[in-house]
């Protein structure tokens, strides 16, 4: 992978980790078009830029997440991040076997976006319009409902936001209470897929894995400057969505889902087929 790709990709990551398109989705197709090999490499690296989508929420909502005061905030996210934890451990291996089917993701991303044409209208008169307004009880439902993003396509960002306005969030509250959700489920997910994952592999070793993030100056630059990227993009595109979800709602996301979906579904079954 070379420096203008790696952008693209930091890019792709960033514009779209908050938004209700799912950029796991858009990564691999990013990649796919890209000419991108599937190598343990580029696996790791679309885990890493994580990092800089990450610090994007910190940066954004700084005085939230650093408001030791605020004990119940760090509980609700706590016990919101623990279904993902459990489930995303238990169902590790199946969710890595649909990663590349790029057919079965982008059928996903057509019924995903058939479910966000109708979601406003599912949820008419929210009663919560901060994340003060949560109850533990709710934080771990949206946890629940975050799950559904295991499913490659499905939006981490949807499945929680979806999950939030279940329990009478607003759209804006429910999308920021997503981003915040967001921080400790991503940190784990990046910890476990870049460390714990690659290096308890039999055939794995920590010096092997320390060889294969920086196997050379490229590689390091590569990731220092997708994390960069991924967080600028990152940080502009969550104050955008707020504006575009609260004045629009979930359609314009419905749509684009749709459009998208079925275009690659056409490519990739007529003119790639994986």
């Amino acid at each position: 992978m070379d420096l203008i790709k790696a952008i693209i990709i930091a890019i792709i990551e960033g514009l779209t980790e908050y938004l209700p398109i799912s950029s796991t989705a858009h990564m691999g197709f990013a990649a796919n078009l890209l000419g991108l090999p599937e190598d343990e490499f580029l696996k790791m690296f679309q885990v890493s830029i994580q990092f800089g989508a990450i610090l994007s929420v910190v940066v954004a909502y700084w005085k939230k997440f650093f408001d030791l005061k605020n004990l119940q905030f760090y509980f609700k996210l706590g016990f919101a991040v623990v279904p993902a934890l459990v489930l995303g451990y238990l169902f590790d291996d199946k969710i890595e076997a649909v990663l590349g089917n790029q057919i079965a993701i982008s059928s996903v991303l057509v019924l995903g976006g058939v479910i966000l044409l109708f979601a406003d209208k599912w949820f008419k008169n929210p009663r919560i319009d901060d994340e003060k307004g949560i109850t533990i009880r709710s934080a771990i439902t949206i946890g629940f409902w975050q799950c559904l993003a295991m499913m490659p396509g499905t939006s981490r960002s949807a499945a929680s936001i979806i999950g939030g306005m279940t329990q009478g969030l607003t759209r804006k509250a429910a999308a920021e209470f997503s981003f915040f959700l967001a921080v400790p489920t991503m940190l784990a997910v990046t910890v476990y897929s870049v460390f714990l994952k690659t290096w308890g592999k039999e055939t794995a070793t920590p010096q092997k894995g320390y060889e294969m993030i920086l196997a050379s100056q490229d590689h390091i630059l590569i990731f220092v400057v997708g994390n960069i990227v991924a967080f600028i993009v990152a940080l502009i595109a969550i104050k955008a969505f707020i504006g575009v979800l609260n004045k629009y709602g979930f359609k314009p996301w419905g749509w684009y889902r749709i459009f998208v979906g079925i275009a690659l579904l056409i490519y990739f079954y007529f003119f790639n087929k994986p």
